[in-house]
Formats: C-alpha cells, sequence, structure tokens
C-alpha cells in the first residue's frame, strides 16, 4: 500500500492591534541596512503595509497564551508603525496583518527570521528600470517617481534613460552578455539602429570598453566645448530644433552636438550679423569666415608706424652692438655695410663686424 503523504499546513493569518505587538529578541536582524526607518515609515503611510508581520504567541509561566504576541521577523515594519504611532498618524489600536506562527512549531524563531532575510531576492536592476519606465508611461513625473521612492531625481533619469536602450541589447544586458558599465555607455544616444551597429562591430573586437562604445558613439558630433558651440550657444542651439547627446552616467563637458550642419549655419548667421555691426563703424571692407588658413592675414599687408629721424636704427644681417656712450651720429662706414633702415624707439647701431 502506497504511503500517504501528509499535506502541509500553512500559519494562519490575522489581525493584531498594534499595542499587543512587541519586538523579539530572536531577530537576527542588528545593523541597520536599506531604506531608513523614516522613508519606511513615509512608504506605508503611502501605500499601506505590503508584508505581513511573523509573529508568535507569548506564553506565561504555565504554556498559556498571554495575549500578548512578539515579532521575530519584520522589526523593521514594526518600528516604522511604531513612528506612525508616535506620530498620531496611526492609532495604537490599529489592526495590523500578521503571520502568527504555531509555538510549538519545531522550526526556531531566529530560523524564520534569518530565512526572511536571506532567501529574499533582490530585483533585478533591468526589472527595476523598467518599473520605472512603467510608472512614467502611466503619467508619473521624474519627481514624482523619485519622491515616491526616496531617491534623487537624477537616479530616476538615469533608470529611465537605461530603461530606453534597444531592447535587443537589453536582452543581452539580461542574459548577462554585457556588463552594465557598457549598458550606461549605450544611453549616450536614443538611436536604436546606431546602438546594435555599435554592438555588433565590437564583436569583432577584443577591446569592449564603455570608453570605446561613447567614442563610437560620438565620433560624427562636436563636443559642447568646441568653440563654434561656445560661439553659438547650445540654448540657442537646441532652440533651433538641434539635438545635444548627453551622458548621464559621467561628466560629459555639456555633451555632443549632433547636427553638425545645424550648428555651422548658426554659427555663419552670428558671424554675419556680428561683421555688420562692426561695418557700421565705417570699415572699408569686412571678410567673415569660421576659420582662416594659416597666413591669411598677410595678404591684407601691416601698416608701418613713422617716428622722428632722431629714433633711427640701423639694421645688419649678422651681428650687433649698442652705440657707445656719448655717441650722437652714426659711426663712420656703418651705413655703408647696413642693409636697411626701420624705426625704432631707442637708438641703437646694429653694425656689421
Amino acid at each position: 500500500m502506497a504511503k500517504i503523504s501528509q499535506k502541509i499546513t500553512l500559519s494562519a493569518s490575522r489581525d493584531i492591534p498594534f499595542n499587543k505587538l512587541s519586538l523579539s529578541q530572536s531577530n537576527v536582524r542588528r545593523l541597520k541596512a536599506g531604506v531608513s526607518i523614516d522613508d519606511l515609515a513615509e512608504d506605508i503611510a503611502r501605500r499601506g503595509l505590503l508584508q505581513s508581520l511573523n509573529v508568535r504567541s507569548v506564553l506565561d509561566a504555565a504554556g498559556a497564551e498571554t495575549g500578548v504576541f512578539e515579532i521575530p521577523a519584520g522589526g523593521r515594519r514594526y518600528r516604522a508603525l511604531e513612528q506612525l504611532v508616535k506620530q498620531k498618524r496611526l492609532s495604537k489600536t490599529a489592526p495590523v496583518p500578521c503571520i502568527v506562527r504555531d509555538p510549538t512549531v519545531e522550526v526556531s524563531a531566529e530560523e524564520d527570521s534569518l530565512a526572511e532575510n536571506v532567501q529574499r531576492v533582490a530585483l533585478h536592476p533591468l526589472d527595476q528600470f523598467r518599473a520605472f519606465k512603467a510608472l512614467c508611461d502611466q503619467g508619473a513625473g521624474e519627481e514624482e517617481i523619485a519622491a515616491r521612492f526616496f531617491v534623487p531625481p537624477a537616479v530616476v533619469k538615469q533608470r529611465l534613460r537605461l530603461a530606453s536602450v534597444s531592447e535587443r541589447l537589453l536582452g543581452i544586458y539580461a542574459g548577462d552578455g554585457m556588463t552594465l558599465e557598457q549598458l550606461m555607455a549605450f544611453t549616450v544616444t536614443t538611436d536604436h539602429a546606431r546602438q546594435e551597429q555599435v554592438w555588433e562591430a565590437l564583436q569583432q573586437s577584443h577591446n569592449k570598453e564603455a570608453y570605446l562604445i561613447r567614442r563610437q558613439l560620438t565620433e560624427s558630433a562636436v563636443r559642447a566645448s568646441d568653440r563654434r558651440a561656445r560661439f553659438v550657444g547650445v540654448e540657442r542651439y537646441e532652440a533651433a530644433g538641434g539635438v545635444v547627446l548627453r551622458d548621464l552616467f559621467e561628466d560629459d563637458s555639456g555633451g555632443w552636438l549632433r547636427d553638425i550642419a545645424l550648428l555651422d549655419r548658426l554659427a555663419t548667421e552670428k558671424l554675419t550679423a556680428e561683421a555688420q555691426k562692426v561695418a557700421a563703424e565705417g570699415w572699408k571692407w569686412i571678410e567673415v569666415a569660421e576659420e582662416f588658413r594659416y597666413g591669411h592675414a598677410r595678404q591684407s599687408g601691416r601698416p608701418r608706424a613713422t617716428m622722428p629721424p632722431s629714433s633711427w636704427t640701423i639694421l645688419r644681417k649678422v651681428r650687433w652692438h649698442r652705440r657707445p656712450s656719448g655717441c650722437s651720429t652714426v659711426p663712420a662706414g656703418c651705413r655703408s655695410r647696413c642693409v636697411s633702415w626701420t624705426v625704432h624707439p631707442r637708438p641703437i647701431c646694429r653694425r656689421a663686424l
């Protein structure tokens, strides 16, 4: 005859008034970690208690129940509820959902506490990214999401940007085929086709570092520190419809301007406007360009200054020396051996020796 296995019996759940609960010394959590009690209290105030407390009945010397229950698992939730009671936001007799363990069970209270903290599985980062995006799609703003989960708005912005990467690349990341640092690098651009193109190109290389991904994604863009970008201004560029690539995970010095043709047009327009202002000052001609070739200014010539004859200088090709003290005229024979004359604020004779 086949042996009949015993069915599992789950612990009963019931609502217990808060003032009938107390912390147990069997709780294995001793150090502070994770979300603070203040933040947890605010979260419970907003959405209620999502997870019941694990409690055991306190027995008297005779083994009878006293009506009081201790909490070996759920101490942080209890402290958060206690804070709400102290703030008079929760009644001290408010019913608290609890899982009541049988005091005769073989499993100890310490084991229950340890199991609740050890056997939980942390949320995968990608699940968090997508959850934040789902809240955003439901109409919640970045500031609102940040307030709900007690994180800076910048963190929410980063999570949303990660969730916006190509689904193909997100699948590779979920399968541990890509590191989080590499995924962060792909957020520099929102062009999914370009993201996938760069990833495919990296498969042929041994170097798949995040910095290389950023470099390839921005190789056709102009840095915000470029003189054209500084002359036009990023605000004016964006107002004209230009796209700025930003890195939310590293210092990007203002990002990259993707539309170079638009940037050049705006720079030329601003240069022309500035040239018209200068022309109004009475200049005969003005030439405008973003950049002149080397030596361009020599074609315009240089004006020569004129000074009184008493301040001349005799030039030479080889060596020179200062005129001796007391010599008020050009030394004899010096002029015939000099190459040219030019002005100089201090009378110096440069004579070939």
